[in-house]
Formats: structure tokens, sequence, C-alpha cells
């Protein structure tokens, strides 16, 4: 079932803010000082990053942009909220962080309007008018990301950065100059908890890094009659439990631009780690030979692992048949046992599509999860979007308000489950990008914006995608020179095996 992006009470306070902003610009140009324009646009880009009509957090740190019109001479930006007027010359907006500050503080729960008049060469003048609605919902202050080359023959010189979204302060967690150049799986936390989290460092010296209530420890997760070491996965949220993949992993390659790499399994089971015990169990009902199984998750209260499921095939010849279902298990968090036997609660026939990446919002209410035509790599697959599920009555609900006409994948949730961050290539289709969107109790979603940057050119001149952004309550109690110490000097711990 798809579900409208604004509900009519929406539409009709959109409504009349138009009109109030098109009452508060004409009372604008003589308060500010502004003189009348010959042409009056909207256009969808006509600055960047897009910051029109976004909501954004009443702490975040200021959309600074720039106009993207070609041949400006002369551009005058007004903003108003209330008796405030600041006012900017020239093609970029770089906001003073103080007066940013105040400006949030002061409109919270309400509407800022932007005006702009744009002098371009042979004497045509633009004229924009946009608004901009701060929410009361403050977002969890630090994200984190791999930065990487978008490539896929190349991996050297990957980063684990953690950012506060309340500013542009950024601190590197891992990195290729600290460990030997060696790969970086992405950094996740649960339920968005500073003193729960975890990635991985690859190579004869790597293990998975836990970081659990200020312990850090350096473990090996892998062991005899296991696929592999484990790959993707979640911790539980009583901190005790990580339920894994164990993949075998393939990259293929496309003639087809818009899907330029396929990365498949040939093989891949569930595994559940017990960190008290150090303890590896392989549930034999998630371990089938004629499945794969991937993308496990938890339950926002323990109770359930969540994870993507599909029958095997030959591969890679069918790979355009290969669909994942979305399935459902109990655990039962006394033991470190599955619970039952799996369900199907999205299924991928049914669908005609295929899931994976699924998120339980920390309030337990909803489960945001990506869909692509086959297969279980969709970050070069343009049709790849992100669709709801109300975990207590099973609606699907589409988020188009969200999703762009590129890839849209990898998010993460904020702890009170009104905040989505995710991946997207949305513009050029090839560099990943950390956009925020708004959840209301409803399920409604805003108009998404990219993580804010100090110099409004940033992303043109990035040459690097950011990788699953995970949102975090709080800095993370590790750094870059704590890993690479770790590497060099602590044994990975081992864990047993039992099925």
């Amino acid at each position: 079932m798809a579900r409208p992006t604004g509900s009519s009470i929406n539409m009709l306070r959109e409504t009349i803010n138009k009109v109030a902003a098109a009452a508060f610009l004409l009372v604008l140009s003589v308060s500010c000082g502004r003189g009348s324009v010959e042409v009056a646009t909207n256009p969808d880009t006509a600055i960047y990053p897009d910051y029109m009509g976004v909501t954004v957090p009443s702490n975040v740190a200021p959309l600074n942009f720039h106009y993207t019109a070609s041949g400006i001479r002369k551009a005058e930006t007004s903003v108003r909220y209330n008796d405030l007027c600041i006012s900017f010359s020239g093609k970029d907006v770089v906001w003073d962080m103080e007066q940013w500050k105040d400006l949030l503080a002061a409109a919270e729960n309400d509407t800022i309007f932007f005006s702009a008049e744009l002098s371009l060469k042979g004497g045509r003048k633009e004229k924009l008018e946009w608004e901009l609605y701060v929410s009361p919902d403050k977002i969890d202050p630090f994200v984190s990301y791999r930065l990487i080359e978008p490539g896929y023959e190349v991996w050297h010189e990957v980063e684990i950065r953690e950012r506060c979204i309340e500013n542009f302060e950024e601190r590197v967690l891992s990195d290729w100059k600290h460990t030997g150049n060696s790969c970086m799986n992405c950094h996740i936390h649960t339920q968005a908890r500073s003193d729960l989290s975890m990635f991985y460092v690859r190579g004869k010296d790597g293990g998975a890094f836990l970081n659990r209530n200020g312990e850090l420890r350096k473990l090996s997760l892998n062991a005899e009659k296991m696929v592999s070491g484990t790959v993707y996965g979640e911790i539980h949220p009583s901190g005790r439990y990580g339920v894994f993949s164990s993949n075998i992993i393939i990259p293929g390659f496309h003639t087809q631009g818009s899907r330029r790499l396929e990365v498949y399994d040939t093989e891949s089971d569930l595994v559940i780690a017990d960190f008290d015990r150090n303890e590896l169990i392989v549930p034999p009902v998630l371990a089938r030979k004629d499945i794969l199984e991937t993308f496990p998750v938890f339950s926002a209260d323990g109770s359930s692992i969540y994870y993507c499921a599909a029958d095997t095939l030959p591969l890679p010849r069918d790979i355009e048949k290969l669909r994942y279902s979305l399935m459902k298990i109990g655990f039962d968090r006394n033991t470190g046992r599955t619970v039952g036997k799996p369900e199907v609660i999205w299924d991928a026939a049914e669908r005609k599509g295929s899931v994976c990446h699924p998120k339980c919002s920390p309030d337990g209410k909803w489960m945001i999860y990506t869909v692509a035509d086959y297969g279980t790599f969709p970050i070069w697959h343009s049709e790849c979007q992100l669709e709801m599920m109300d975990l207590q009555t099973g609606e699907i609900f589409r988020m188009d308000a969200a999703n762009s006409d590129r890839s849209d994948t990898y998010h993460s949730w904020s702890s009170d489950s009104r905040w989505l961050v995710f991946a997207s290539k949305r513009g050029d289709g090839k560099y990943g990008r950390p956009y925020f969107c708004h959840i209301d109790a409803d399920g409604q979603l805003t108009k998404p914006f990219v993580l804010p940057q100090e110099d409004p050119w940033h992303y043109e001149n990035s040459l690097r995608s950011f990788n699953i952004p995970d949102l975090s309550d709080g800095p993370v109690n590790f750094d870059a020179e704590t890993i690479g110490r770790m590497v060099k000097e602590t044994k990975a711990e081992t864990f047993m095996i039992y099925e």
C-alpha cells in the first residue's frame, strides 16, 4: 500500500505558508532595503546543497550553500524570522556560527523565510523564495561514516570518521595510516548509543573492534565450520550478543553503466556471538545450504532477529533472478538461541523485488529497509529505494519524500526514532553522501537535506563517498591512534563455536 507523503492538513499548512511567505517578501523588500526584480523563479536546483523547503533539527550546523546559476554578477540574500532580518552579499552564503545558533533557537518549531535577488549576465534578474522549518526534535549530535573512493577497484587510504552534526568538528576513528593500509568496514552503533558500537579492520592483524561499556576489545569472530569470518550484523540492545552473517562474497561486473558492479554471495549463513562467554552459536535453522541468509539485525526489544534470505541459484548466471525476502525469527536473550521457525514478513516473489539492510527504529514501531530489482548489493542500482514497514500492523509504506532517482540505502535511526540518516547518490549518481530527514509519530517524512559543510563547495570538490552513515548520541571513546596500537600490539580474542 502506498502512503501519501503529506496529509491534507500538511498540504493546507504548506499553502498557508506560501501565502504568508509571499506577503512577508513584499514587506521584506522594504524592511531589508530591497527593490523589485523582473523575474520570479523557484527552480529546484537554484542552490547547492539544496536546502529549499527542508526540515532541520534545532541543533544542526549552519546550512552554508552557494547559488548555481551561471553568470551571476551580484547576489543578495535576505533571511527573516519575525523582526529579525539577516542579509548576505555574494554567491556563497556562509553563516556565522553564533548567529545561526541564535536564529535556530528563536525559530524552533517555526518557519524561517529566505529570499534572494540574483543579477545575471545580459541584465537578467532572478528572484528566489523558499522556507526552512526548524523542528523541535533535536538530532543525535554525532554521525560516523567511512570515506572511500566510489570505484570498485580502490580500497586503500580508507578512513572511518566521526563528525559532530552541531558544528563542523570531525575526527578520525581509524585510518589506513595507523593500520598498515588495511581495509576497514563501517562503524555501526546499536540504537545510536555511543557506548555500544563496532567495526572491522581486515587483514592478518585485524579483528572486530567492539566498543562496549567503556571497554574496547579486539575479537576474532571466526571459527571452523563457519563459511567465513563475520561480515554484516548488529549488537543486541543488552550488549551481550551480536548477530552476524558469514559470507563468501564474489564481485562481478556489468556492461550497463547504471549497474557497474554486482556483488553476490555464493554461500552465507548466520551466526550469533556471545561476547560474555566468547562463544559463536550457529543455529541450524539459519545455516541451511539451500538458503542464502544475510543482513541480520535485532528487534528494538531484542526478542527477535530480522534477516534477508534467498534460495540458492546458479550464480552469476541467474543473478537477475536472485531476490531476497525479509524474514523474522524469535530470540531468547537468556540462552542466546533462536526460538521457533523463521517466518516471511516481506515476500520477494510477491513483491517482485529484493530486500536488504533492514533497520528497526529504537521505539520498536518501524522498520526501514532497501528494495532493489534483484540481488543484495544495491549501491550501483539506480532503482534502489527505501521502504518502511509498520512493525505492529505489517503495513508497508513508500518513502517517496526521501527517495530519489539514484541509489538510496545504508540508513540508520536516531535514538528517539525521529530522524533518519542514509547514503544517497542523488545528483551525480557516483558519490554517496549522508542525507537526513525527519519522521514523525505517524511515519510522515520530510524532504532530505545533506550533511552541512563549512565550505559550501565541499561536495563538488570531494572525491570520496560517505559509506554507511550511522548516528550516535555522543562521541566514542577511541581514535585512530588507539586502534593503530591495538592492531599492532593486541592479540584478538578467540571464540569457540557451538551448533
